[in-house]
């Protein structure tokens, strides 16, 4: 099984957060991801199941 391989830049576009705040989540690791010659890369299957798992069962505000 293959799965994409995303950049900082595009993993950001793809939650619809700042490359700032995917940084910051990459290095805490609060999201998947892992270094490649010092620059972050994810997976985007890790990211998808990642997103399933943090919204499963959250109410929505508004």
């Amino acid at each position: 099984m293959t799965s994409e391989i995303m950049t900082i830049k595009e993993v950001a576009v793809y939650l619809k957060i700042t490359e700032k705040t995917a940084y910051r989540l990459a290095a805490d690791e609060k999201i998947p991801g892992f270094k490649v010659g010092g620059a972050w890369r994810f997976r985007k299957d890790d990211i998808d199941n990642w997103t399933r798992e943090h919204t499963t069962g959250r109410k929505k505000h508004g």
